[in-house]
């Protein structure tokens, strides 16, 4: 595919819909219903942010691993695990660095609405390093979820909220970048560097957290947070690999209006009036875009 893929990075076109299997689609969306719940697990737990990285990283790993035996295609993902899945597999293990204790610093929301910018750095970089250049839609698009971003940088009331809110941004940068790998060199394996990551990070938390002391009470909430997160990431690697990068990300999208609803019903986290107002430019911005190019596939199917 490679170089041959010179589509806009935020143009949904019909025959490439019609190309594009609908597993991708479904897989896509699975993955962030399981991504959503994300800041359940982390915050339904006191262990400290280095020691619920490791225990999900053991359990994504273990789970991952027997996938590929069952599957029968470890052997193939090693062979194939060249320079963008040594890049995934980074690119993965630093997001998890980020994401977890992001979590713990800040709400939910916060780290939902700021990742719901994925897409639109999904365009950027397509457009860089893919030559797709984004549509005035996305561009439009862009600068809403960018002023909505700031916004809820600007509602920050501790310290605690400012690292958050940083580290949930690095996420984003990270989940573009993956999207794009996937994209671009769509024979990456898949399952097989969400099991390094895991294992990549294991003796690096080790050290700066306290696996050891965390009660057998939470351990079975820890490895099922460990077990949903490498299923989500083998269907978004998986579905990536069919879609456009920017629609992927928009798909994936579909966790920013569930993972604040978790925090509200769980935690009785309130978003306050920042983050109200910026996480609802955020998702104009991301649903608004969807919407155009889902009704733009639309119409140019009853002209086809």
């Amino acid at each position: 595919m490679g170089h041959h893929w010179k589509r806009n990075a935020m143009s949904v076109s019909a025959p490439s819909l019609q190309r594009a299997p609908v597993s991708g689609f479904q897989l896509v969306c699975l993955s962030a219903v399981l991504f959503s719940t994300a800041g359940v697990f982390t915050k339904g737990v006191n262990a400290d942010a280095w020691s619920i990285i490791f225990w999900r990283g053991l359990a994504a790993a273990g789970i991952a691993l027997v996938l590929l035996l069952l599957r029968r295609e470890l052997s193939r993902e090693i062979r194939q695990f060249r320079l963008p899945a040594i890049l995934a597999t980074l690119l993965m293990a630093s997001g998890t660095a980020a994401f977890v204790p992001a979590f713990k610093l800040t709400t939910i929301a916060n780290v939902a609405l700021i990742y719901a910018a994925a897409p639109f750095i999904a365009a950027l970089f397509g457009w860089l390093f893919l030559r797709e250049k984004p549509t005035s839609t996305i561009m439009l698009g862009s600068v809403s979820a960018l002023i909505g971003v700031a916004l809820i940088f600007g509602g920050i009331p501790t310290q605690g909220d400012l690292w958050g809110n940083l580290l949930a941004g690095w996420m984003t940068l990270v989940m573009a970048g993956i999207t794009i790998i996937y994209r671009r060199w769509p024979d990456t394996p898949t399952t097989l560097p969400g099991a390094a990551s895991a294992l990549l990070l294991c003796p690096i938390v080790a050290g700066l957290g306290t696996p050891a002391e965390v009660p057998i009470s939470e351990l079975a909430i820890l490895a099922g947070f460990g077990v949903c997160f490498a299923f989500a990431f083998i269907l978004l690697s998986a579905g990536a690999k069919h879609l456009p990068p920017a629609e992927t990300a928009l798909l994936s999208a579909l966790e920013t209006p569930l993972a604040p609803i978790w925090g509200i019903l769980f935690f009785h986290e309130i978003p306050n009036m920042q983050t109200t107002l910026g996480g609802g430019l955020i998702m104009v911005a991301v649903f608004g875009t969807y919407g155009h190019q889902w009704r733009k596939k639309r119409k140019q199917a009853r002209i086809a």
